[in-house]
Formats: C-alpha cells, sequence, structure tokens
C-alpha cells in the first residue's frame, strides 16, 4: 500500500454592493489579506498560490470573510446587544465570564445568516464538490483577523470542527465558529489585554480534508521553536487527525532533519523519539458526532508513524516553506500542518 504526503491547508466571489466579498478561494488569497480573511486563511492562500508548482500539496478550499461575520452581526442587529453583554464585565469574576459568555454566544447561534452569506456559503461550497466529489468532507476553522500580534496572541482561541459534511452541516458549524469567538476563553483574554470585544472580527476557512485518519498528522517546524536553532526541521507525528498532536492530548513521535546536509542530498535525520501515541481522532460513521478517538493497538504504538522517506519528505517540503515564503518576508519560525493518508 502505497502513502501520499499532502499538506492539509476559484476566484473571489461576487463582491456585494460594498466592494468586500463574502467569499474568497485560497488560490486567490495572499498574505496581505489578513484584515480580510485572518492570518491562518492568508497564511493557506500564500501556501497554494506559491507552493503548488513547487510540488508541496495543500488541498483547496475558500475564506468565508471577516466583512461576511460583520454583516451578519450587523443584520441580526447584535452589535448594540453584545455591547451591552460586556459593558463593564469584570475579567476576574469567572462566574462573570461565563455568563455573559454564553449570552453572547447563544444570540449568535440563534440568529439568521444574511440570505446572500448562506447563498454564497452553499455555492462555494458546491464548487468545491463539483471539483472533489459529492458531499465533500470538509474542516471548518476559525481565523481571527487579529491572531499574533507582537503584543497578544488570539490564535487556537477559536472552535475548529472536522469532517462536516452537507450544506446545512457547513451553515451550522460556520455559526459555531462565529459564536466561539465569545467562549469564556476568548472573552477573559481580550478583556484582560484591554481589546473591544467587537472590534476583533472572524474569518472562515473551509478547506478539502485529508483523510490523515486513515495514517497519521502531525505538526512541522523549519527551526527549532524552543532554542531557534535554525538548521533543524522537527516534525512531531501521531496516528489519526491532527487534532490530538494540536492539543497535546497524544505524546507523539518526535524527528529532527538536519537541513545543511539535507540540502546536499544527504539522509540528514538526526534523530527519532517514538511516542506513546496511544489513541487516535478518526471519522465516525455514525450520525452522533463527526469524529471520535480509539484507542490504538500496542504494534502501532511501537512503530514509527513516518518512515524515513515520509519523513525526509515533509522536511524537503519545510525547507522550500521556509526558502519560498517565510524569509522573503522575515516570517519565523515557519511552521504547518502535515497529514498523510493512504491511497
Amino acid at each position: 500500500m502505497n502513502r501520499q504526503i499532502i499538506l492539509p491547508s476559484e476566484e473571489r466571489a461576487s463582491p456585494t454592493s460594498n466592494h468586500q466579498p463574502w467569499i474568497v478561494w485560497f488560490d486567490k488569497i495572499q498574505l496581505n489579506d489578513v484584515p480580510l480573511v485572518g492570518g491562518k486563511n492568508a497564511s493557506l492562500g500564500e501556501m497554494i498560490q506559491n507552493l503548488s508548482a513547487q510540488g508541496v500539496k495543500v488541498p483547496n478550499g475558500f475564506a468565508i470573510t471577516a466583512f461576511a461575520y460583520r454583516q451578519f452581526i450587523t443584520t441580526a442587529g447584535l452589535e448594540q446587544k453584545l455591547h451591552n453583554i460586556f459593558a463593564n464585565l469584570d475579567a476576574h469574576n469567572i462566574d462573570a465570564v461565563s455568563r455573559q459568555s454564553n449570552l453572547a454566544q447563544a444570540l449568535i447561534l440563534e440568529a439568521s445568516f444574511p440570505t446572500e452569506l448562506e447563498d454564497a456559503i452553499r455555492g462555494a461550497y458546491r464548487q468545491l464538490c463539483a471539483r472533489y466529489n459529492d458531499d465533500v468532507d470538509v474542516a471548518v476553522r476559525s481565523s481571527a483577523t487579529a491572531e499574533d500580534l507582537p503584543d497578544a496572541s488570539f490564535a487556537g482561541q477559536q472552535e475548529s470542527y472536522l469532517n462536516v459534511r452537507g450544506e446545512e452541516a457547513l451553515l451550522e458549524s460556520c455559526q459555531k465558529c462565529f459564536a466561539s469567538l465569545f467562549t469564556a476563553r476568548a472573552v477573559s483574554y481580550r478583556q484582560v489585554k484591554g481589546f473591544d470585544h467587537l472590534a476583533v472580527d472572524l474569518s472562515i476557512g473551509v478547506q478539502k480534508m485529508v483523510r490523515s485518519d486513515l495514517a497519521c498528522s502531525g505538526v512541522m517546524f523549519s527551526i527549532d521553536p524552543e532554542t531557534g536553532f535554525r538548521d533543524a526541521v522537527l516534525i512531531s507525528a501521531a496516528y489519526g487527525l491532527g487534532e490530538n498532536v494540536v492539543q497535546g492530548t497524544v505524546n507523539p513521535d518526535e524527528y529532527v532533519v538536519f537541513k545543511p546536509t539535507l540540502s546536499q542530498g544527504f539522509h540528514a535525520i538526526l534523530r527519532k523519539r517514538l511516542g506513546s501515541k496511544q489513541q487516535k481522532l478518526v471519522y465516525d460513521s455514525s450520525n452522533a458526532k463527526p469524529t471520535k478517538n480509539e484507542i490504538v493497538p500496542m504494534g502501532a504504538r511501537q512503530r514509527f508513524a513516518l518512515d524515513e522517506g515520509e519523513i525526509l519528505q515533509l522536511a524537503r517540503w519545510a525547507c522550500t516553506i521556509e526558502n519560498t515564503i517565510a524569509k522573503p518576508i522575515k516570517l519565523t519560525p515557519q511552521w504547518t500542518l502535515s497529514g498523510l493518508r493512504t491511497v
């Protein structure tokens, strides 16, 4: 059985009367689009535009823009209501933060999307289905416009949904993503940092999923994030979908590759450490939940999730991403989710 490595990562939808699009396809997005699509979506767009021709595989998808979020809030008449909810909130009063967070999320979940936005999301999903397959499985990920600021990091505070299929499930997941801008954690963080809750917008990324639940996934850095050592690629990998690795709920394998000798064509793996990999997140075929955790058999735990050829290929891609995107615009460290699937 062969395994193909794929990194999870058309045109702008018809603009609205205000000359802002509801939807932008990843292959039309660049890093300077962060105010419109958030940091995560901007990075995906930059990767697709610059790396596809170099053999780095990133599944396509589209961003629901921050403008769409703002129009949803305005059209539903939520702006003043949300402002009232958070007026004079004490960030150190845990019960108050939780109570007001629940009120804000309920307002968003009970509101209706503008017809134009709903039509745009349905239309873009149908285009994605035409490209891949009917009821294509997608990841629905939040992409806040205020992620990764010099004095604050909002990354990881909003929700993501995996194995989302069908238009109705997609619309529901998108509304949950919008609501997750007001989780207790996010509200408390903004309050402590002095950010206006209504000044942070949210974009959503909708991307064809990689069936890494059939194999493995992980995280890759083109420098050592702890020491700043620039000559190593660090890869963490475990079985199943990548959320367990990102959230730290499994102990993954770790691999270190030396970039200078890798670029010279040598077998440059410096170190491999076997992780316990006790569980894996996989697709759930039941209607209750789209994903579930399963216990990994002992034999699989005692094997490395990646073989050496896959480790080296991923490391080469890390160097390609760094040299093509990170260095020219002085991004460091450059990291990316990686996925494997059986084909």
